[in-house]
């Protein structure tokens, strides 16, 4: 991984699909915070570095910026929306707010003219699709730039200064409602930045598998083992960097779906691993009574879980490393400097002190959902588990709006099972990424068998996405979902009325907490 890209989060809401669309022409790519310094950005040595949109405006007092020091690097950059904006304001051009004069807002398609002799444009058409989402804009360019795109309301729709290889895009050329986004973040990066675009899952599982090498040296490993995909494949790469020196732990919160417990111990009991199962129910269900705010149900489980693996270590003996299945977006969403934590993980922040670990071990820690399943793939995972559904460390817990009992688990579980069972009959799971039911705390008025009944309401989530950072709800087929709910009010208890979300991501998670 010689060449890196670097992209410097403003908080703006697409900052992981903007590093995966980097990912996805073949450039490695890590999202840092704006505030990251320039000695570290020069100490990186990245091949260019990218600025995220943002909430914010640049006239506004304590305004997300960056040093001016920063284009001076010699570094390619590019800046959307706010970043864009950042960019013109630091060099001294001059930034109109809404109020200001006329009204220049643009939010949703808009059809822009490309000067598609910059190279930013090249091979693109002289009117493209763009997606906008802008108050602000850039009035007044600074020195040196030129005006490569405009629009009905926007001159400066995109600007270049092409001699320092510095270009701002006011829309959106990450999401898929730009025509020829893809083309256009390509020709940043291999034309302008020179990428030579040699990413890949190949050369990543080797280079891993060294550096947990290196990292581990003689030293045991516990590994924590939901059976997930995350931790399965972590489970296999370090497998196969250090062996026997590891342990899988599997701890069974009692939040996990039907028989799934006893599954994941068919699967991994039987291998070569050094496998343990912890039976926990009882004490995860006793730390959760009463806990309805999602974030502390969060908290709660993932200090549950140290809790248990700091006793497990104890029983077996030395261990020197705890390894975790975390991936990119957890460690984004969890927040970066003053980004906004979409919410925690609680795989996510270091190691308690008292603990008597030397360090993490997170292999998959720079890795997005789909390079987690290539990774898979490549280590001989059976497509089985590398494409199984994605299922969050707390479980159940964060899909029952409100307090946890073991009653409204095992009314969830039966709803989850049968929704999970009518997708596979309709053979429409490989057309779905992700697809569960959820216990809302909705209860309503119900007739059945001529009587009143005030029971809970289910909501089904099912939705398509390539990469887990956007995601649209998935048009299940109308039979399909009339067969779910029919099944679920006859055959589980407690459940009187049945729920389709239909939301997309953003401005909803996929989970509902």
């Amino acid at each position: 991984m010689n060449e890196t890209v670097i992209v410097l989060d403003f908080g703006g809401q697409y900052n992981q699909l903007i590093a995966r669309r980097v990912r996805e022409n073949g450039v490695y790519c890590e999202v840092l915070s704006y505030k990251t310094s320039i000695s570290e950005l020069r100490g990186r040595n990245p091949k260019g570095i990218i600025f995220t949109g943002g909430p914010s405006s640049v006239n506004a007092d304590n305004a997300p910026i960056v040093d001016a020091g920063l284009f001076a690097l010699g570094i390619p950059v590019l800046g959307i929306c706010y970043g864009a904006q950042v960019m013109a304001c630091v060099l001294g051009g001059k930034i109109s707010s809404g109020a200001d004069s006329a009204p220049k807002s643009e939010f949703g398609r808009i059809t822009a003219a490309l000067d598609t002799g910059s190279a930013l444009f090249t091979n693109l058409p002289k009117q493209n699709t763009v997606w906008m989402s802008h108050n602000d804009h850039v009035c007044d360019l600074p020195s040196g730039f030129v005006s490569i795109a405009h629009s009905d309301k926007c001159d400066n729709a995109a600007f270049a200064d092409d001699g320092r290889k510095l270009y701002g895009v006011q829309f959106h050329p990450e999401v898929t409602h730009t025509d020829n986004g893809a083309l256009m973040l390509k020709n940043f990066l291999l034309n302008i930045c020179g990428c030579s675009a040699d990413w890949s899952m190949d050369d990543y599982a080797e280079i891993a598998v060294a550096n947990l090498r290196r990292q581990i040296g003689g030293g045991k490993v516990l590994l924590a083992l939901s059976g997930g995909v995350d931790s399965s494949v972590a489970a296999a790469l370090l497998a196969k960097a250090v062996g026997e020196q590891l342990t899988c732990i599997f701890v069974d919160h009692g939040l996990l779906r039907k028989n799934e417990g006893d599954e994941v111990e068919a699967v991994f009991g039987r291998s070569a691993v050094n496998f343990i199962r912890v039976n926990a129910e009882d004490r995860f269900l006793q730390k959760l009574a009463n806990i309805e705010e999602p974030e502390t149900k969060r908290k709660i489980i993932g200090n549950e879980f140290i809790e248990v693996f700091t006793e497990e270590a104890r029983k077996i003996g030395s261990v020197d490393f705890l390894a975790q299945g975390t991936i990119y977006p957890d460690v984004i969403e969890s927040g970066l400097g003053d980004s906004a934590v979409i919410k925690s993980h609680h795989n996510v922040g270091g190691l308690p002190d008292r603990l008597n670990f030397k360090a993490l071990v997170e292999p998959l820690r720079i890795l997005f959902k789909d390079e987690v399943r290539a990774l898979g793939t490549r280590l001989g995972l059976p497509d089985t588990l590398v494409w199984r559904q994605p299922f969050p460390g707390p479980g159940l817990a964060i899909r029952i709006i409100g307090d946890i009992t073991k009653e409204k688990l095992d009314t969830l579980r039966e709803a989850d099972a049968i929704f999970r069972e009518e997708i596979a009959i309709a053979k429409i799971s490989q057309d779905i990424n992700q697809y569960f039911a959820v216990l809302t705390n909705v209860r309503s008025v119900g007739v059945m068998g001529d009587g009143r009944t005030y029971d809970f309401t289910v909501a089904l989530r099912a939705v398509c996405t390539g990469d887990f950072m956007t995601a649209d709800f998935a048009r299940i087929p109308y039979d399909v979902l009339e067969r779910v709910s029919a099944r679920i009010v006859n055959e589980v208890r407690h459940i009187n009325l049945v729920c389709y979300d239909i939301t997309s991501k953003p401005p909803a998670t996929i989970e509902w907490e």
